[in-house]
Protein backbone atom coordinates (compact mmCIF):
# COMPACT_ATOMS: atom_id res chain seq x y z
CA UNK A 1 0.00 0.00 0.00
CA UNK A 2 1.28 3.81 -0.76
CA UNK A 3 0.10 6.88 0.95
CA UNK A 4 0.56 8.99 -1.83
CA UNK A 5 3.42 11.33 -3.18
CA UNK A 6 1.26 14.58 -3.14
CA UNK A 7 -0.95 16.93 -1.50
CA UNK A 8 -4.14 15.88 -3.25
CA UNK A 9 -3.30 12.43 -2.29
CA UNK A 10 -2.16 12.77 1.43
CA UNK A 11 -5.04 15.00 2.42
CA UNK A 12 -7.62 11.89 1.97
CA UNK A 13 -5.28 9.65 4.05
CA UNK A 14 -5.18 12.19 6.90
CA UNK A 15 -7.14 11.79 10.21
CA UNK A 16 -9.89 14.01 9.12
CA UNK A 17 -11.14 15.37 12.24
CA UNK A 18 -12.39 13.73 15.98
CA UNK A 19 -9.87 11.84 18.47
CA UNK A 20 -6.27 12.13 18.01
CA UNK A 21 -5.14 8.58 16.06
CA UNK A 22 -2.41 7.54 14.05
CA UNK A 23 -3.81 6.37 11.53
CA UNK A 24 -1.06 3.78 10.09
CA UNK A 25 -0.87 1.96 7.48
CA UNK A 26 1.75 -0.71 6.35
CA UNK A 27 3.49 -0.11 3.51
CA UNK A 28 5.50 -2.04 1.48
CA UNK A 29 9.43 -1.03 0.98
CA UNK A 30 8.86 -0.11 -2.93
CA UNK A 31 6.18 2.71 -1.40
CA UNK A 32 8.91 3.68 1.53
CA UNK A 33 10.93 6.35 0.37
CA UNK A 34 10.06 8.92 -2.61
CA UNK A 35 11.79 8.31 -5.87
CA UNK A 36 11.16 12.42 -6.49
CA UNK A 37 15.31 13.90 -5.80
CA UNK A 38 15.37 17.51 -5.35
CA UNK A 39 18.86 17.32 -3.66
CA UNK A 40 20.23 20.94 -4.09
CA UNK A 41 17.30 22.81 -2.47
CA UNK A 42 17.63 19.94 0.62
CA UNK A 43 21.31 20.66 0.90
CA UNK A 44 20.88 24.47 0.40
CA UNK A 45 19.02 23.98 3.16
CA UNK A 46 21.24 22.14 5.70
CA UNK A 47 23.80 24.37 4.19
CA UNK A 48 22.46 27.46 5.44
CA UNK A 49 21.08 26.00 8.74
CA UNK A 50 23.32 23.57 10.02
CA UNK A 51 21.51 23.68 13.32
CA UNK A 52 18.88 21.04 11.24
CA UNK A 53 21.09 18.25 12.43
CA UNK A 54 21.65 17.40 15.79
CA UNK A 55 22.16 14.10 17.63
CA UNK A 56 23.50 12.61 21.00
CA UNK A 57 26.93 11.07 21.26
CA UNK A 58 25.48 7.43 21.95
CA UNK A 59 23.27 7.82 18.70
CA UNK A 60 26.20 7.00 16.07
CA UNK A 61 25.76 3.37 15.42
CA UNK A 62 21.96 3.54 14.60
CA UNK A 63 22.87 6.56 12.57
CA UNK A 64 24.98 4.73 10.28
CA UNK A 65 22.85 1.92 9.89
CA UNK A 66 19.82 4.41 8.89
CA UNK A 67 21.78 5.28 6.14
CA UNK A 68 22.83 1.82 5.24
CA UNK A 69 19.26 1.27 5.32
CA UNK A 70 18.56 3.94 2.83
CA UNK A 71 21.06 3.07 0.61
CA UNK A 72 23.65 6.07 1.23
CA UNK A 73 27.40 5.97 1.08
CA UNK A 74 27.03 8.72 4.01
CA UNK A 75 27.81 7.23 7.50
CA UNK A 76 25.15 9.40 9.31
CA UNK A 77 22.07 11.38 8.71
CA UNK A 78 23.74 14.53 7.96
CA UNK A 79 24.57 12.67 4.59
CA UNK A 80 21.77 10.22 3.97
CA UNK A 81 18.92 12.78 4.54
CA UNK A 82 20.72 15.20 1.86
CA UNK A 83 20.28 12.06 -0.31
CA UNK A 84 16.22 11.58 0.08
CA UNK A 85 13.46 13.74 -0.40
CA UNK A 86 12.75 12.80 3.34
CA UNK A 87 13.64 14.40 6.80
CA UNK A 88 14.97 11.60 9.14
CA UNK A 89 15.01 11.53 13.10
CA UNK A 90 15.98 8.30 15.28
CA UNK A 91 13.88 7.15 18.56
CA UNK A 92 15.88 5.25 20.63
CA UNK A 93 16.53 3.44 24.31
CA UNK A 94 18.88 5.08 26.21
CA UNK A 95 21.90 3.52 27.40
CA UNK A 96 21.23 3.61 30.47
CA UNK A 97 17.47 2.53 29.82
CA UNK A 98 14.21 4.31 30.49
CA UNK A 99 11.68 5.82 27.49
CA UNK A 100 12.57 6.24 23.93
CA UNK A 101 14.00 9.71 23.32
CA UNK A 102 14.74 11.46 20.21
CA UNK A 103 18.29 10.64 19.84
CA UNK A 104 19.23 12.26 15.95
CA UNK A 105 17.57 14.46 13.52
CA UNK A 106 18.23 15.48 10.32
CA UNK A 107 15.35 18.37 9.51
CA UNK A 108 15.72 20.10 6.89
CA UNK A 109 11.99 21.38 6.39
CA UNK A 110 10.59 21.73 9.63
CA UNK A 111 6.84 22.51 10.37
CA UNK A 112 6.63 24.64 13.32
CA UNK A 113 9.19 22.80 15.48
CA UNK A 114 13.26 22.98 16.23
CA UNK A 115 15.33 20.23 16.60
CA UNK A 116 16.93 21.54 19.42
CA UNK A 117 13.98 21.65 21.52
CA UNK A 118 13.09 18.23 21.07
CA UNK A 119 16.20 16.39 21.21
CA UNK A 120 16.98 13.67 23.76
CA UNK A 121 13.13 14.50 24.71
CA UNK A 122 10.92 11.39 25.29
CA UNK A 123 8.19 11.08 22.94
CA UNK A 124 4.90 13.16 25.25
CA UNK A 125 7.21 15.91 25.57
CA UNK A 126 8.29 15.69 21.86
CA UNK A 127 4.70 16.16 20.99
CA UNK A 128 3.56 18.01 23.61
CA UNK A 129 2.08 21.31 21.63
CA UNK A 130 -0.51 18.61 20.38
CA UNK A 131 -3.93 19.26 22.29
CA UNK A 132 -4.97 16.10 23.19
CA UNK A 133 -1.69 13.44 22.35
CA UNK A 134 -1.22 13.12 26.11
CA UNK A 135 -4.71 12.18 26.79
CA UNK A 136 -5.64 10.46 23.42
CA UNK A 137 -2.56 8.90 21.73
CA UNK A 138 0.79 8.83 24.00
CA UNK A 139 -0.02 5.17 25.34
CA UNK A 140 -0.68 4.25 21.74
CA UNK A 141 2.10 5.11 20.45
CA UNK A 142 4.38 4.00 23.00
CA UNK A 143 3.13 0.47 22.62
CA UNK A 144 3.77 0.47 18.77
CA UNK A 145 7.42 2.07 19.02
CA UNK A 146 8.03 -0.71 21.63
CA UNK A 147 6.74 -3.45 19.86
CA UNK A 148 7.52 -2.65 15.83
CA UNK A 149 9.30 -5.55 14.35
CA UNK A 150 11.89 -4.97 11.77
CA UNK A 151 10.48 -6.46 8.82
CA UNK A 152 7.61 -4.08 9.02
CA UNK A 153 7.38 -0.13 7.63
CA UNK A 154 4.34 1.75 8.80
CA UNK A 155 3.24 4.79 6.77
CA UNK A 156 0.65 8.02 8.26
CA UNK A 157 -0.14 11.51 6.82
CA UNK A 158 -1.47 14.44 8.46
CA UNK A 159 -1.27 18.44 7.07
CA UNK A 160 -1.77 21.99 8.24
CA UNK A 161 -3.39 24.45 6.44
CA UNK A 162 -0.71 27.81 6.40
CA UNK A 163 -0.22 30.92 4.72
CA UNK A 164 3.19 29.85 3.28
CA UNK A 165 5.11 27.74 0.32
CA UNK A 166 8.24 28.09 2.04
CA UNK A 167 9.63 24.91 3.01
CA UNK A 168 10.91 25.51 6.44
CA UNK A 169 7.95 26.34 8.21
CA UNK A 170 8.99 28.04 11.25
CA UNK A 171 6.86 31.51 11.63
CA UNK A 172 8.01 33.85 14.01
CA UNK A 173 5.41 36.90 13.15
CA UNK A 174 1.73 37.14 14.85
CA UNK A 175 -1.29 34.75 13.80
CA UNK A 176 -3.49 37.51 13.39
CA UNK A 177 -0.76 39.45 11.31
CA UNK A 178 0.16 35.68 9.28
CA UNK A 179 -3.22 35.64 7.92
CA UNK A 180 -4.36 38.88 7.46
CA UNK A 181 -4.05 39.14 3.80
CA UNK A 182 -6.56 35.95 3.36
CA UNK A 183 -9.92 36.72 2.24
CA UNK A 184 -12.22 34.17 0.98
CA UNK A 185 -11.48 35.61 -2.99
CA UNK A 186 -7.94 35.24 -2.80
CA UNK A 187 -8.02 32.27 -0.32
CA UNK A 188 -6.73 30.06 -3.78
CA UNK A 189 -3.34 31.56 -4.13
CA UNK A 190 -2.68 32.80 -0.45
CA UNK A 191 -3.45 29.76 1.96
CA UNK A 192 -1.42 26.52 1.13
CA UNK A 193 -2.27 22.85 2.58
CA UNK A 194 1.19 21.92 4.03
CA UNK A 195 1.39 17.49 4.09
CA UNK A 196 3.87 15.36 5.91
CA UNK A 197 3.81 12.16 4.93
CA UNK A 198 5.16 10.29 7.77
CA UNK A 199 6.85 6.82 8.07
CA UNK A 200 8.20 4.34 10.92
CA UNK A 201 10.57 0.85 10.73
CA UNK A 202 12.91 -0.42 12.91
CA UNK A 203 16.57 -0.96 12.06
CA UNK A 204 16.90 -4.51 12.67
CA UNK A 205 20.86 -3.82 14.24
CA UNK A 206 20.75 -1.32 16.32
CA UNK A 207 16.99 -1.57 17.45
CA UNK A 208 16.42 2.14 16.24
CA UNK A 209 12.88 3.08 14.99
CA UNK A 210 14.07 5.64 11.84
CA UNK A 211 11.28 8.26 11.48
CA UNK A 212 10.81 9.54 7.85
CA UNK A 213 9.32 12.93 7.12
CA UNK A 214 8.27 13.69 3.22
CA UNK A 215 6.69 17.93 3.01
CA UNK A 216 4.35 18.47 0.28
CA UNK A 217 3.15 21.88 -0.10
CA UNK A 218 0.00 23.05 -2.48
CA UNK A 219 -1.97 26.23 -2.74
CA UNK A 220 -5.77 25.49 -2.48
CA UNK A 221 -6.03 26.75 -6.17
CA UNK A 222 -4.53 23.43 -7.07
CA UNK A 223 -6.02 20.71 -5.01
CA UNK A 224 -9.52 19.34 -6.25
CA UNK A 225 -12.89 20.51 -4.94
CA UNK A 226 -13.31 17.32 -3.29
CA UNK A 227 -9.72 17.86 -1.45
CA UNK A 228 -10.32 21.50 -0.79
CA UNK A 229 -14.10 20.85 0.35
CA UNK A 230 -12.43 18.12 2.99
CA UNK A 231 -9.90 20.84 4.56
CA UNK A 232 -12.65 23.17 5.17
CA UNK A 233 -14.76 20.92 6.99
CA UNK A 234 -11.75 19.42 8.61
CA UNK A 235 -10.91 22.62 10.07
CA UNK A 236 -14.29 23.65 10.98
CA UNK A 237 -14.46 20.49 13.22
CA UNK A 238 -11.44 20.58 15.29
CA UNK A 239 -11.85 21.07 18.49
CA UNK A 240 -11.17 23.75 20.94
CA UNK A 241 -7.44 23.79 21.86
CA UNK A 242 -5.95 22.51 18.79
CA UNK A 243 -8.05 25.13 17.00
CA UNK A 244 -6.36 27.76 18.47
CA UNK A 245 -3.03 25.96 17.38
CA UNK A 246 -3.69 25.27 14.27
CA UNK A 247 -4.32 29.44 14.21
CA UNK A 248 -7.99 28.12 12.24
CA UNK A 249 -9.78 31.21 13.57
CA UNK A 250 -8.00 33.91 11.38
CA UNK A 251 -8.78 31.42 8.63
CA UNK A 252 -11.36 29.27 9.26
CA UNK A 253 -13.97 31.76 7.75
CA UNK A 254 -12.08 32.71 4.20
CA UNK A 255 -11.46 29.04 4.11
CA UNK A 256 -15.35 27.91 4.39
CA UNK A 257 -16.37 30.63 1.73
CA UNK A 258 -13.75 29.71 -0.79
CA UNK A 259 -14.53 25.79 -0.55
CA UNK A 260 -18.45 26.88 -1.29
CA UNK A 261 -17.83 28.79 -3.57
CA UNK A 262 -15.88 26.32 -5.18
CA UNK A 263 -18.57 23.84 -4.81
CA UNK A 264 -21.19 26.00 -6.17
CA UNK A 265 -19.38 26.68 -9.41
CA UNK A 266 -18.97 23.20 -9.70
CA UNK A 267 -22.36 22.25 -9.58
CA UNK A 268 -23.12 24.86 -12.02
CA UNK A 269 -20.89 23.67 -14.37
CA UNK A 270 -22.28 20.39 -14.19
CA UNK A 271 -25.78 21.61 -14.53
Amino acid sequence: MTLGWSVEELVPAARGGGALRMGLKRLSPDAWLHGRLDTTTRAEAFDIHPDSVQSLPWAADAQAEAAEVIGSDASDLAGAARMVWEDLCLVQTPPQGGAPVLSAGAVAFPTDWRLADKLGQPLVAVHAPIHGYAEQLSAGVDHFIATLAPDMIFGRANWFVVASDDWRYLPQDDVATRFAHVTAENAGDTLFVRSERQTLRRLPRTGAVLFTIGVYVSPLAALSDAVVGRVAASVAGVGSGEHERRAAPQYVAALAAYAAARQSTALGEAA
